[in-house]
């Protein structure tokens, strides 16, 4: 009987170890790397349009948006794709990204309370 459940104390041990490392991101289960975009977001409106097609983007696992400090959290698979391409998707949708003003044709089709409150618009200054 001690043999018995030292193997199965062996094999759940070996199992456990086995699955690589695990990151944990706000309590959630996360594995590849975290990319955080500086951006112009500042309504309900642009977190729908930004986790609405940001998920669709190749490798990328899950997508959340702090509108308190305007940054967008990509958790996503580098092998899949890189920072670069990640930024220019949001770009894309009509929002800056990390400096990078949005697309003024993407920006033109947002809602209009995005537009009123001047997502996508970097400030006077150029920077946020």
């Amino acid at each position: 009987m001690k043999n018995i459940l030292s193997i199965c104390l062996l094999l759940m041990s070996t199992f456990l170890f086995a699955q690589g490392p695990v990151v944990t991101v706000k309590g959630k289960r996360a594995t590849g790397t975290t990319l955080v975009i500086q951006s112009s977001t500042v309504c309900d409106m642009c977190v729908k349009t930004i986790k609405e097609n940001l998920i669709y983007e190749k490798g990328v696992k899950s997508v959340e948006v702090n509108l308190l400090t305007s940054t967008v959290h990509i958790d996503y698979n580098p092998h899949k794709n890189t920072p670069e391409a990640l930024r220019a998707a949001l770009v894309k949708l009509g929002y800056s990204a990390d400096g990078v003003p949005s697309d003024a044709a993407a920006f033109a089709k947002l809602p209009l309370c995005c537009q009123k409150e001047g997502c996508g618009k970097l400030p006077e200054g150029g920077t946020h």
